[in-house]
């Protein structure tokens, strides 16, 4: 019969070689399931951030929209932007409410004190629409740079959620890659194992056991 050995060598060999593809298979599964968790990672925080910037955009915008506004009162924008700005704060309602309030108090007060059609109660009057313009002017100045600031910051905070995000994807990819490559060098390792381990059955049939007289390794050994 046959050397027997080379059965037992073979039966090694096959072992070694079921081995290494067991280690590659669950090598390659946990690596997919590693790149499968974190691109549902950075799935989720790209949601999250996705809803960060659309929380704020508003706010920026109204920011955006301010800061233009302010700079068309102060003239930046040329004398026809600063002059339909102004004329817009002559016309507003909130303006002519102030102002017609303001010279009612003042036409009272001039009656009760008999002065109605004095000198002094018509240059009040004179002036008082000019200052209430320019007092108007002002407010809305400082309101716009409210508005101005508001979008400011929130104009920062997208840029933090923005840089926050990109730290986090980077890491998340980072992993990915890494998981990438100890899968390569996991199943590179089984595969080098099992072929060890077929080097390894074969060297024992060769080296380990004396063949009878006469018989060789891959011969008929007689019996």
């Amino acid at each position: 019969m046959p050397n027997p050995l080379i059965a037992v060598a073979g039966i090694g060999a096959g072992s070694s070689i079921v081995g290494a593809k067991a280690q590659s298979d669950a090598a390659g599964d946990a690596s997919d399931a590693q790149v499968a968790s974190t691109q549902l990672s950075v799935d989720e925080q790209r949601r999250q951030f996705d809803a960060v910037i659309e929380l704020m955009a508003p706010f920026v915008s109204a920011g955006t929209d301010a800061t233009g506004a302010m700079a068309d009162l102060v003239g930046i924008n040329g004398a026809n932007a600063q002059q339909a700005s102004i004329e817009g704060i002559s016309e507003s309602p909130e303006l002519a409410a102030a102002i017609q309030t303001g010279e009612e108090a003042l036409l009272q007060n001039a009656s009760a004190t008999g002065g109605l059609r004095g000198g002094n109660t018509q240059a009040a009057l004179a002036q008082f629409r000019p200052q209430m313009l320019a007092q108007q002017i002002g407010t809305q100045y400082q309101r716009l740079g409210g508005l101005s600031g508001i979008g400011q910051a929130a104009a920062g905070g997208q840029a933090a959620a923005s840089q926050n995000f990109a730290d986090s994807v980077s890491g998340l990819y980072q992993q990915q890659g890494a998981a990438i490559a100890g899968n390569a060098l996991a199943r590179g390792n089984a595969i080098q194992s099992g072929l060890g381990g077929i080097g390894q059955s074969f060297g024992q049939l060769l080296g380990g056991v004396q063949a009878p007289a006469g018989a060789s390794a891959f011969g008929s050994w007689g019996f």
